[in-house]
């Protein structure tokens, strides 16, 4: 057993599957792991692709030779999303400076800890051969607009346009409610790495502003479908500050829906977004019909 073999294995993440030890000698890293977790050599080699290990807090994408008493990350349950779709086909536009994708819900917008292949722009990158860069983020259950950045000249740029709130994103929604909402949703939320997100409706210390316009509200017999322009971009801003109005978005569980959606996903929608970069203003849109 690992604890026989003088690594004993930290306990922090383990409900998440993250095991942390340290080699007693040195080898491969799938012997390695092989030997103190128990995990066979091909699995360890799927980790290894996936991104899912880690040495001396450095991510290990080959079966490399370590010293002995390193330190060892393994992600033993990476998440899995799916990305069995014709990627280039997502592609709303392209030109040399950035990439316009229409991204399925489910699936991840950038890298994650645990692994680097199940996400939109490691399936772009590898379906176009092509060097992609993030801008900004969705929600891995929202689907919709995000904008990829091919130089770092145009991310600069548009990080730009963000900071100076000159970037234009718009969504729609179903949400779990017949009353009607406020046309403009203002809250702070709380600092935190985990989610749920909380938000309130004052100002804390080291909160940060949650501000959006519901633009148009059609209520229906159980739900309402809204259209939103974001105007600060946190992460679950959304999905927070509805929850927040009791009026949760359909098939979000995390945020207190009690509607089923589809699979890998909910009733959010990036619909719309418009810049101007290098004199020219682009406009973007999907059908807001959910």
């Amino acid at each position: 057993m690992a604890q026989n073999l003088g690594a004993p294995i930290n306990s922090h993440g383990f409900e998440y599957g993250v095991k942390h030890f340290n080699n007693p000698k040195s080898g491969s890293i799938s012997a390695i792991v092989h030997e103190i977790l128990e995990i066979d050599i091909e699995t360890v080699k799927s980790l290894i692709a996936l991104g899912a290990i880690y040495i001396d807090h450095k991510r290990q994408l080959e079966d490399i030779i370590v010293a002995e008493n390193s330190l060892f990350r393994v992600h033993t349950k990476p998440r899995r999303h799916p990305v069995d779709y014709r990627w280039n086909d997502l592609i709303v536009y392209e030109d040399s400076s950035f990439l316009v994708l229409n991204k399925p819900s489910g699936i991840p917008s950038h890298a994650a800890v645990d692994n680097i292949v199940d996400n939109s722009l490691y399936q772009l990158e590898i379906a176009g051969n092509r060097k992609l860069m993030i801008t900004h983020r969705l929600d891995t259950l929202t689907e919709g607009l995000i904008v990829y950045g091919k130089t770092k000249y145009f991310v600069s740029a548009f990080n730009n346009l963000i900071q100076n709130r000159l970037i234009q994103k718009k969504y729609v929604a179903l949400v779990e409610t017949t009353s009607v909402l406020p046309k403009k949703l203002i809250h702070y939320m709380e600092t935190s790495l985990r989610a749920p997100k909380k938000v309130t409706e004052y100002f804390q210390e080291k909160s940060a502003l949650c501000e959006l316009d519901v633009e148009q509200q059609v209520i229906g017999p159980d739900t309402s479908w809204i259209k939103i322009n974001l105007m600060t971009g946190r992460t679950h801003q959304i999905r927070a500050q509805t929850s927040a109005m009791q009026a949760p978005i359909c098939g979000d569980v995390l945020y207190g829906s009690k509607t089923i959606w589809p699979k890998n996903g909910i009733a959010l929608r990036a619909c719309e977004i418009g810049f101007t970069w290098n004199d020219k203003t682009y406009e973007f849109k999907l059908p807001e019909q959910l």
